[in-house]
C-alpha cells in the first residue's frame, strides 16, 4: 500500500513538510510506503473550467505538476494534503493544484481515504484545515480523523518539532490512515465492495 503526500509548502523542507514526514514515518512503520510529492515551490496554473479534462481524465496544461499529481494519486491508496497557512487560508498554489487534480476526474479516488494537514505561526489552522477536507468530501474519500485538529505551530521547523501536541497529532493520523486502509483491504478480501454511487442528480438554484 502506499500514500500519497502532497507538500503545497515553497519551503521544501519547512514545517508543512516536517509535519507531513511525522505522518509518513508513522505510516511507515505500519508498513505502508508513503511518497512525498513537492508541488509547492513550483508554478501552477489556476483551472480555467475549459472542460477538455472530461473526456481525457487530464489537464491541457502540461507544463506544471498536476497531471503528474493525477497518475500519482490514480495508482495511491490513500492521500495527504499539507499546507501552510497564508491569510487564514490554504496557499494560492496548494488550491490550484488540487482544483484542477479533482475538477471532473474525481472518480478514481472514490472511497480512498484522505487527510490534510495545516502549518501555521498563530492563527488560521482551523479555517484551512476546513477548506481543504471539502475537496475529499465531494469526491467521496473517507476522511481520516486524528486526536484534533491537523495543525501544527511554528514559524520555522525548528519551531515546528517543539509542538509536540501538534506532532502527535500527526502521528495519531498516521496510525489511523493506516488502520483504515487495512480495514478496507480486508474488506475486500472479504468480498465487501464499495458502495455502488447513484446516477447524479444535478439541481440548480436558478430555474
Amino acid at each position: 500500500m502506499n500514500v500519497l503526500l502532497v507538500n503545497g509548502s515553497p519551503h521544501p523542507k519547512g514545517s508543512t513538510w516536517t509535519a507531513l514526514s511525522e505522518v509518513a514515518k508513522q505510516l511507515e512503520k505500519h508498513g505502508i510506503d508513503a511518497t512525498i510529492m513537492q508541488v509547492g515551490s513550483k508554478a501552477v496554473r489556476g483551472c480555467i473550467a475549459c472542460g477538455k479534462c472530461r473526456d481525457t481524465g487530464y489537464c491541457i496544461f502540461k507544463d506544471d505538476p498536476v497531471n503528474e499529481g493525477i497518475d500519482l494519486l490514480r495508482a495511491a491508496d490513500g492521500l495527504v494534503v499539507g499546507s501552510p497557512v497564508y491569510y487564514a487560508g490554504p496557499n494560492a498554489t496548494v488550491c490550484a493544484f488540487l482544483d484542477r487534480v479533482f475538477f471532473l476526474k474525481s472518480a478514481p479516488y472514490a472511497f480512498k481515504p484522505a487527510a490534510c494537514v495545516v502549518s501555521c505561526r498563530r492563527g488560521g489552522a482551523s479555517a484551512s484545515f476546513d477548506r481543504l477536507n471539502k475537496y475529499f468530501t465531494i469526491a467521496r474519500m473517507p476522511v481520516v480523523a486524528s486526536q484534533y485538529w491537523n495543525s501544527v505551530h511554528g514559524n520555522m521547523p525548528e519551531e515546528t518539532v517543539r509542538d509536540l501536541e501538534g506532532l502527535q497529532t500527526m502521528r495519531t493520523l498516521g496510525d489511523n490512515m493506516a488502520w483504515l486502509l487495512k480495514c478496507i483491504e480486508a474488506g475486500k478480501k472479504a468480498g465487501i465492495e464499495p458502495p455502488t454511487p447513484e446516477p447524479w442528480v444535478a439541481t440548480n438554484f436558478i430555474r
